[in-house]
């Protein structure tokens, strides 16, 4: 054998070496899609791995829909593992277009069938319940005794004027739970009550962040008094040592956040014991840790908890609202369209005209007059009555175009004039709004 040849050989054995040593990394990782923070994260991987030490996970942080959308793009046995997140409609939206194997037989045997009246896991078998998740509010009591404030029991209580400029919340089309939020209270309420609710304690806000997390966080360091949030966000710190709390108002859902296992995965064996293990009394007991503070899915007495955790299924007895997570599916981006286009966009004229409101209001109180009312009445209108109808919002057509495939350049159209429209008139309406509000005023001085 000529050195050239023997260098050409030692060459193909390093490299079936080199990719026989790919292929035994690739075979031992999972690969996990979730919008889940890094707390949860980072907790699970450290377990998982101390119990499964010849598998590796990788978390893929990403939001809720842009992770189905990632889901979707990867072409199969290219996919990842495992999708991992709290909105139940998602993992409807991955069922529906077969992007997820059948996981029923992982579940765990001491898991309840519901939680109220929703199921725990899918009854269709390809998703299953891995924690549970309610909607509220979270305050700093430190702040809301500095300014003199009782702490908020309903949804209406965040319309108040005494709580203007003090709340805050993130939008549903950047954050999942905050879609399942936004979507508790219009199923709680209805739609068009439910929009109005929505826009007056928006009115009220200071902020609509960024992300979910800039609410919890901004809670915890005093730069707002109270935030609309899912309930881990709240208890988390609560847990934690923070100077805040957290409450479930009467209109609220307890609902599963879910783990399943997508079809085309690098490595499905490996995935399905993660999720074992995720659902296991062991993974479960993890929820509990101050930091995370989360809702297991098994029930009380299966795990140890802090004094006075909250028990989601004595919670899930009193809610008021039987999420229906098909309609939450049908009408998710039209919801989310519609919040941006009139609020998150509009947020200045909207909280402007909302102080000019509240303001008339307290002069009203103090000193009736009908011309005033009527102007008032008019104002009211104007800014917190939604654009969309709730007939509107029931339509199959009308929800198609918000569904349509983004090739669709006549669906596209239709969508992006509608939304034009929107945020147009949202804020001609608002700046109306606070004009009427203000003749009002004017009307009782």
């Amino acid at each position: 054998m000529t050195r050239i040849e023997y260098r050409h050989q030692r060459l193909a054995t390093l490299g079936l070496l080199l990719l026989a040593a790919l292929a035994t990394a690739q075979a031992g990782t999972v690969t996990i899609v979730t919008s889940f923070p890094k707390e949860v994260t980072q907790a699970y991987k450290q377990a998982f791995e101390k119990a499964h030490p010849d598998i590796k996970l990788e978390m893929l942080s990403r939001s809720t829909t842009a992770g189905v959308a990632y889901v979707r793009e990867m072409p199969a046995g290219q996919r990842p593992d495992v999708f991992w997140a709290s909105a139940p409609d998602a993992f409807e939206v991955l069922a529906k277009g077969k992007l997820l194997e059948k996981v029923d037989d992982l579940a765990n045997p001491a898991t309840p069938k519901t939680v109220g009246s929703y199921p725990v896991n899918d009854p269709d078998g390809f998703y299953l319940g891995q924690a549970l998740s309610g909607y509220g509010f979270m305050w700093n009591t430190r702040y809301l005794n500095a300014n003199k404030m009782q702490p908020p029991a309903e949804w209406a209580d965040l319309a108040k004027p005494m709580y203007h400029g003090h709340i805050a919340l993130s939008s549903p089309s950047r954050s999942g739970t905050t879609h399942l939020t936004v979507e508790t209270l219009l199923q709680g309420e209805g739609w068009d009550k439910g929009w109005s609710d929505l826009l007056q304690i928006c009115g009220n806000s200071a902020a609509i962040t960024e992300r979910s997390s800039g609410v919890p966080d901004g809670v915890n360091n005093g730069q707002y008094g109270i935030g609309v949030v899912i309930d881990f966000f709240g208890l988390a710190p609560k847990y934690s040592g923070f100077p805040v709390d957290f409450a479930y108002p009467t209109v609220t859902a307890i609902v599963p956040a879910n783990i399943g296992l997508v079809a085309g995965g690098k490595n499905s064996a490996e995935g399905r014991k993660f999720i074992q293990y995720a659902l296991s009394k062991a993974g479960q007991q993890i929820l509990t840790n101050p930091q995370l503070s989360r809702l297991p899915v098994l029930p009380p007495g299966e795990y140890k908890a802090p004094a006075g955790y909250p028990n989601a299924y004595e919670i899930a007895k009193k809610a008021q609202v039987k999420f229906d997570a098909d309609l939450s599916a049908a009408r998710y981006n039209l919801v989310a369209s519609l919040f941006d286009q009139t609020i998150t966009f509009r947020h200045k004229e909207l909280t402007a005209a909302t102080k000019a409101i509240h303001a008339a209001e307290a002069a009203l109180a103090a000193k009736p007059n009908p011309q005033a009312a009527t102007l008032l009445k008019q104002a009211r209108d104007l800014a917190f009555k939604p654009l969309v109808s709730g007939s509107a919002a029931a339509d199959k057509a009308f929800l198609a175009t918000f569904s349509a495939d983004k090739k669709n350049s006549e669906a596209n159209k239709q969508v992006t004039g509608l939304e034009g429209n929107w945020s147009g008139k949202a804020q001609a309406n608002y700046e109306k709004a606070r004009t009427l509000a203000e003749q009002a005023l004017a009307l009782l001085k």
